[in-house]
């Protein structure tokens, strides 16, 4: 109580209730998983936080993200990263404006920035061995899945 006085706006109370009920009603395993789902969402959660994820967890975090297809054939091959965003996946609307974000570092591939037009997207990028976590700004994600 004495912390939250102190920093009200650091929701402390709030944070500890939240964390005691998702235990008592999940779990502490669940409760492991959604904060972390909360720091690769809001926070600062880095590449090696969403690929140490099995398939499950990544699904489970990213539930309800708009999902694309894309061959894995093509990943093999190396698609164009324009290509990749406006034609393969509709991230962006077209070539010229994902072009347009870039240099802004606007878009990132699982979590790291990509600014060259150049970069070619290819079955590397793959997480177990399957999904790509494309970001658009800060709050718009996009799973891919190598079919």
């Amino acid at each position: 109580i004495a912390q939250h006085e102190q920093a009200p706006h650091e929701r402390a109370l709030q944070k500890k209730l939240g964390e005691e009920i998702t235990t008592l009603v999940h779990g502490k395993e669940e409760l492991e998983m959604a904060l972390k789902a909360t720091d690769i969402l809001f926070g600062k959660g880095t590449a090696d936080d969403i690929k140490a994820l099995n398939e499950q967890q990544f699904l489970q975090v990213f539930d309800g993200v708009p999902q694309f297809q894309v061959s894995k054939e093509k990943l093999s091959a190396g698609i164009p990263l324009l290509d990749f965003l406006a034609v393969e996946t509709q991230i962006f609307p077209s070539k010229g404006e994902a072009r347009k974000m870039l240099p802004s570092g606007a878009v990132m591939l699982n979590r790291e920035k990509v600014t060259e037009q150049e970069f070619i997207v290819n079955a590397s990028l793959l997480m177990n061995n399957k999904f790509i976590l494309a970001q658009k700004g800060k709050k718009n994600y996009f799973i891919i899945i190598a079919a």
